[in-house]
């Protein structure tokens, strides 16, 4: 492929820009393609700095087309796109995901020597995603804007793939950056995160690689003029549909429904031991009675009280005295939403291949104002390594074990996930903690909820980037669906969301405290809580047609 030729005007600063990138070579090649991943990050939240990306996508652009003027034949090209992919996503990831390290500080002496490779293999094994789709997009690589639709739709299918297979991790994905002010993550129920991707890498990439490619004076005038048309007309279409969804949003609330979120803010060092077990308990219920300006009410008015994830550091069903503390609490009708942990016998079999008597969950329970448990949600999508080992029995058996020190971990729930009927309430789908980062999260529900919690403990990863990029990820849940969304936290992000992802009552990260809140009710469902991912099979099928014509019409 013969590449669009560079300007040799010494004032020619994109041309030079250009050249900079495509002729580095060895290690800064590689730092090169790390910066501009890293900066990338800049995107996402809490930053939400998505023009940064007109500068960074570029350069992942012309290191591919580096790839293909320094190999010699297709296969050759391979290996350097995908090197500079890899690179490229390296940067991305590792910055973007440098908090999980503050896990494993917790408990510092088990699990601190595993904190190197935990920041560094993780980010490796999620950039190989970026590296295959830098591959692929390379055996498609062709002159002019086509290459960067080919970008668009290789770097789409690698982020759904990462976000779908060996259990999925969708953190991040690219097309986060186009959900940020509030009109633009109204585009995330019309089309869905996957969908924003595709478009995320047109909008940014265009400007500048058709710009560089144009050479100067009326040629990059006009290459300027179509790559704004490329950029601008996607935001401008997505922004008006936000304000329109949202001039149409219901502004008002679920009659009869008071809520009280309760965000204790226990140091996750604190969490476990067992003499602060009976503490951290009544911390839990003298909060619950105060009021969020710190006044002790009693639950005067409140209809629904709900806890974080693991809320009670012990087995709440197996403690008597605890039940009985909790309907103490409650008024009569009043209900208590909360993230506990409980264990049942195991089928012989299971235990024995197990080599444990007990099958722990880590669930959303529901007690009523007797105390006696009126309903449950065990989490269905389990994190590795935390909750879980892969090949559990065989590492336990070295001396290894997940952050939650669980013997045995934790296991899943039954699919498709159940929905919670609550007294009071609509119907309720639950999640816990990182389930709601997965897109069509409500679509694997046994019926369509009416209303999502979501019990989360985001204690573990301290005062970094994790928490808000956490919080951000439900919120744009909440909107992909068009329900409510209740999020308690440990320690942040509690807050109470409606349908199209407007904030009605927030507590901040490491605030300790309650807020007190109304129902927002339902909107319209959206388009992408009707057909999912089918939207984004049918824009990327669209998009190849569109690069197939184009293709057609160079040769022509």
């Amino acid at each position: 492929m013969r590449l669009a030729n560079t300007p040799a005007a010494a004032g020619d600063r994109l041309g030079a820009w250009r050249g900079a990138v495509i002729h580095a070579q060895g290690w800064r090649r590689s730092a090169l393609a790390v910066l501009a991943g890293a900066l990338s990050n800049l995107a996402m939240a809490p930053f939400f700095l998505a023009p940064v990306l007109f500068l960074t996508l570029p350069v992942l652009v012309w290191l591919i087309d580096s790839a293909m003027s320094d190999a010699h034949g297709a296969r050759a090209a391979l290996f350097p796109a995908a090197r500079a992919g890899w690179w490229f996503g390296f940067g991305y990831f590792l910055f973007g995901l440098f908090w999980i390290g503050e896990a494993f500080l917790v408990e510092a002496d088990t699990f601190g020597w595993m904190l190197p490779f935990a920041v560094t293999l993780m980010p490796a094994g999620l950039a190989l995603f970026w590296a295959a789709a830098a591959a692929i997009a390379r055996v498609f690589w062709c002159p002019g804007v086509e290459r960067i639709v080919v970008l668009a739709l290789a770097l789409g299918m690698a982020e759904w793939l990462r976000g779908n297979i060996l259990t999925g991790f969708p953190w991040n994905v690219l097309g986060y950056a186009l959900t940020w002010p509030l009109t633009m993550m109204q585009s995330a129920g019309l089309v869905g995160i996957y969908t924003l991707t595709l478009l995320t890498v047109l909008v940014f990439a265009a400007p500048l690689v058709m710009a560089a490619d144009a050479g100067e004076g009326a040629p990059r005038r006009k290459a300027g003029f179509h790559a704004l048309l490329i950029a601008a007309v996607p935001l401008v279409l997505l922004s008006t549909y936000g304000t329109v969804r949202l001039a149409t949003a219901p502004s008002d609330r679920v009659e009869g429904v008071a809520l009280r979120v309760v965000q204790p803010s226990v140091p996750q060092r604190e969490k476990w031991q067992a003499d602060k077990q009976a503490a951290i308990f009544r911390d839990h219920l003298d909060l619950s009675r105060t009021d969020a300006t710190g006044k002790r009410d009693d639950l005067a008015g409140i209809t629904h009280v709900v806890w974080p994830e693991a809320a009670m550091p012990f087995l709440p069903l197996e403690r008597p005295e605890a039940l009985g503390a909790i309907g103490d609490m409650l008024p009569d009708g009043v209900h208590l939403l909360t993230g506990a942990l409980r264990r049942e016998q195991a089928d012989d079999d299971v235990g024995d291949a197990r080599g444990h008597p007990f099958r722990a969950f880590n669930s959303l329970m529901v007690f009523d104002s007797g105390g006696a448990l009126a309903g449950l949600y065990d989490k269905t999508h389990l994190v590795p390594f935390g909750e879980y080992l892969p090949w559990q029995a065989t590492l336990e058996a070295i001396g290894l074990e997940q952050l939650t020190r669980m013997r045995g971990g934790f296991t899943e729930g039954v699919t498709p996930r159940p929905v919670m009927n609550v007294p009071g309430l609509p119907v309720v789908g639950g999640l816990i903690c990182y389930e709601a980062i997965f897109p069509g999260v409500v679509q694997e529900s046994a019926a369509r909820p009416e209303l999502l919690v979501n019990a989360t403990n985001d204690g573990w990863f301290g005062n970094t980037t994790g928490p808000h990029q956490h919080f951000h990820q439900a919120r744009v849940r909440a909107v992909e669906e068009g329900l409510p969304l209740i999020r308690a936290a440990n320690n942040g992000i509690s807050a109470v969301i409606d349908a199209n992802g407007r904030i009605v009552a927030r507590l901040g990260l490491n605030e300790r405290g309650t807020l007190d809140a109304p129902l927002p009710r339902t909107h319209s469902r959206p388009l992408y809580a009707i057909w999912g991912d089918v939207i984004f099979l049918v824009v990327g099928l669209l998009l190849a047609a569109t690069l197939v014509a184009l293709v057609k019409a160079a040769r022509r």
